[in-house]
């Protein structure tokens, strides 16, 4: 991918470099755990090997999207590293507390059905996003 570098310091280039790396890397991420789950039942009949081939395939794009991310968080400034890292604190603390109150509500029978992952994902995920909008804007 070709990126244009007329007037950008190299500490620019090298952080638009991490995050387009990071974004294939979470894209990557994102589609190989697709395969891992809609794979079995739609594409290869539950064959074992295959879906053990693809579980492991999609941990391996885990750990890359990982590495690229922890890559990307080096190479920022200490303004957006703190903003990062107040975002992920954020993330995890909401994450954290809604998770477990969200079963324990199945658990004390205050909801009839079974507190689904995906839920969690998906309010971290926004979570994330607000918090990085809002760090940007505080300190803008």
């Amino acid at each position: 991918m070709m990126m244009k570098t007329d007037g950008c310091s190299d500490w620019e280039v090298a952080k638009a470099r991490n995050s387009v790396r990071l974004m294939f890397w979470t894209i990557g991420w994102v589609l190989t755990l697709a395969l891992a789950a809609f794979g079995p039942k739609l594409i290869w009949n539950f064959q074992t090997a295959l879906t053990i081939l693809a579980v492991l395939v999609n941990l391996g794009a885990g750990a890359g999207m990982i590495m690229a991310n922890g890559r990307h968080l080096r190479g920022l400034d200490e303004l957006h590293r703190k903003i990062f890292l107040d975002t992920c604190a954020l993330t995890l603390g909401a994450g954290l507390v809604s998770g477990l109150s969200y079963e324990l509500l199945e658990d004390v029978r205050l909801i009839s059905f079974q507190p689904e992952i995906p839920h969690l994902v998906i309010l971290m995920c926004l979570t994330f996003l607000v918090g990085l909008i809002a760090g940007h804007r505080k300190y803008r």
